[in-house]
This record gives structure tokens, sequence and C-alpha cells, in this order.
């Protein structure tokens, strides 16, 4: 059998949509991905959904925040 891939990993390595730093997409256990570090409002999420529609690293996630809090004055 030529199936050598793994099928039984239960997470993919992505790239982040805004830098394309890889890292380890785990939608299906949202609490252990490494972008549940970054604590966003509901106007943060919208105005990063707003640009991205993909998954985004930790640290891109720490900027747009940033960018959003500078932008509306915070």
């Amino acid at each position: 059998m030529n199936n050598t891939l793994k099928h039984s990993a239960k997470h993919e390595i992505i790239p982040c949509e805004r830098c394309n730093s890889a890292i380890e997409c785990k939608a299906n256990s949202y609490t252990k991905c490494q972008c549940s570090v970054v604590q966003l409002s509901i106007n943060e999420v919208q105005y990063i959904s707003e640009l991205y529609d993909g998954c985004l690293c930790a640290k891109c996630l720490f900027e747009l925040q940033q960018e959003y809090r500078e932008e509306i004055g915070i």
C-alpha cells in the first residue's frame, strides 16, 4: 500500500494569511490553538475579519489588534 500520508494527524500546518509564517491549525480544538492567546473584543474580531478570511498567527493578531486600537484612539 502506498497510503503513507498521515491521515491520523489532527492538525495541519498552514501559512498565516498575513505574514505567511507556518502555523499549526487547531480549529477543531480552538482553546489549544496558538491564536487563542490573543484576547480580541468583538469589534477587533470584526475589524480583522473584514481584512482577512483565513487563519492568522498570534503575532499578526496582536499587531492587527494594536493597529485597530491606534485607529480608534485607545
